[in-house]
């Protein structure tokens, strides 16, 4: 493939990653009959309930001892930002300068998660959840993230921590989300080597602290996302534009899980451990040769570059060679970080938004409706075909789903309620399609909705609201959506 036609299915890349900003620089290649289903699709919200992807779905019930839950990220809900120690975030350092996010937002107060953990714990009971996925702000235990941890910052984790199993909720802890300590920024980044190493520092320092007291780790939340949106695109902190830098980084970031993924080993704690990544199933936008060699590629980065690495020990040879031997990546890659990288895991954290449609040259196309993310087109025969090809092509590793969700333009009625029966829909259509994987082999331990909250939404601000529960932010009044009380009985029943 010419290197201008990989810089294209690059730049597609970037549509995939939960960043509605790339994906209004990118859909300009997108087909005139996709960008009038999309154009349908942005009502998508207001659908009714009551459809669903096969009318006999009702009544489906998962597994004993299935998990439902929900999932949130710290910058994006704590607020908190320069309280008890905290240190800086490249994500406080983004969101502060001009331009970079939507009505200058930051996340300085977001949904005041730290002050309000304890009513928010409440509000997880009273949805009944059985697990709750969340992530360890790195800044607040290390300010420039290395050396001593900050006992304060260690000691919110452990008051969440506790709180959750005093109402009989398992804590799955999520060690990276994005928010980089600026001052390892400063000295590199991801592009630093070293910062892996420091990484896995930071991480045995929190499991030492938390211990046993949760029993699902998760190391990095979505690598690719930092790739093409932190360094392709710019469009999320650190904001470089940089191919050749961005796979360096991805390279590190793996590093970074293998290394973490030790570092429990050594620990001699018994938590279970995995990574977290977003996966997108990549189709043929076409029947022809053209099309199934170019969605080939597009998988490669788009999936295998990470699931290869970790199961197998090997970066995929096809995005090698696209890349080229001169390129950082490869050259960045030393004897024994594969080992390393594919360190045994526990599980695999996948979270599925978006099917991708490449055309054969190397472009992408739109298929499906989409949500108010002009990004995410609502395919939820995706969660199926992602979730048993995982299966199939890596074996049985259990899997648990850590993100899905859609964003809806939710306002309170009169009456003060919040009806967003599209969201209702949605999660129906997507339970249904999980449980006909479970039912197919497909290992599926639990599933975690996006988002318990309304909360910033990274380059987006506060325009998005993802939540299962509206935040007014003005007062930061938490009102159950209709999608919640939904949520609730699923909880209840163990199904549909």
């Amino acid at each position: 493939m010419s290197l201008l036609t990989r810089r294209r299915l690059l730049r597609r890349a970037a549509l995939s990653a939960t960043a509605a900003g790339a994906a209004r620089s990118g859909l300009a290649g997108a087909t005139a009959a996709g960008t009038a289903a999309s154009t349908v699709a942005l009502s998508g919200c207001d659908s009714p309930p009551e459809r669903t992807t096969d009318p006999e779905d009702r009544g489906l019930r998962f597994p004993d001892g299935f998990a439902w839950g929900a999932a949130t990220s710290a910058y994006q809900i704590e607020g908190a930002a320069k309280e008890d120690g905290r240190g800086e975030s490249v994500w406080d350092t983004f969101s502060h300068t001009p331009g970079r996010i939507r009505n200058g937002d930051t996340g300085d107060v977001a949904a005041d998660h730290y002050h309000r953990y304890a009513q928010d714990l409440d509000l997880m009971r009273d949805l009944g959840l059985r697990s709750y996925r969340f992530s360890i702000s790195w800044p607040r235990i290390q300010a420039d993230g290395s050396g001593r941890p900050n006992q304060r910052g260690l000691d919110f984790y452990r008051r969440l921590v506790d709180g959750l199993h005093e109402r009989d909720i398992a804590p799955m802890a999520t060690l990276f989300h994005w928010d980089l300590p600026q001052a390892l920024q400063d000295a590199g980044g991801w592009e630093n080597r070293d910062t892996a190493e420091r990484f896995a520092e930071y991480a045995d320092a929190v499991f030492r602290a938390l211990g046993d007291r949760v029993p699902v780790w998760l190391t990095i939340n979505e690598p690719k996302t930092v790739v093409q949106n932190g360094y392709i695109w710019g469009h999320h902190a650190p904001g470089i534009r940089d191919e050749d830098a961005a796979y360096l980084v991805a390279h590190h970031l793996q590093l970074a899980h293998g290394l973490a993924v030790q570092a429990l080993r050594a620990s001699g704690l018994s938590g279970r451990i995995g990574p977290a990544l977003n996966l997108h199933p990549c189709y043929p936008a076409d029947d022809s040769a053209e099309s199934a060699a170019a969605t080939r590629l597009h998988d490669g980065y788009e999936n295998r570059l990470y699931l290869d690495s970790i199961f197998k020990g090997a970066y995929p040879q096809d995005v090698l060679d696209d890349l080229g031997p001169y390129s950082r990546m490869v050259s960045g890659v030393r004897d024994g970080d594969l080992k390393i990288i594919s360190s045994p895991v526990d599980l695999l954290a996948v979270q599925y938004y978006t099917p991708i449609y490449v055309t054969g040259d190397g472009g992408t196309v739109r298929k499906w409706p989409t949500s108010e993310a002009e990004w995410q087109q609502i395919y939820p025969e995706g969660m199926y075909d992602i979730l048993t090809r995982v299966t199939r092509d890596y074996g049985r590793v259990p899997i648990t789903i850590t993100e899905n969700g859609l964003p809806c333009p939710d306002v309170p009625g009169p009456d003060g309620t919040v009806d967003d029966a599209g969201r209702v829909t949605f999660l129906r259509d997507h339970f249904a399609a999980a449980h006909r994987a479970v039912g197919d082999g497909v290992p599926l331990e639990s599933y975690h909705v996006w988002s318990l909250l309304d909360n910033f939404e990274w380059a987006e601000g506060y325009e998005q609201r993802w939540g299962l529960v509206y935040v007014d932010y003005a007062s930061q009044r938490r009102v159950l959506k209709r999608s919640a009380h939904w949520y609730r009985d699923v909880i209840r029943r163990n199904g549909l």
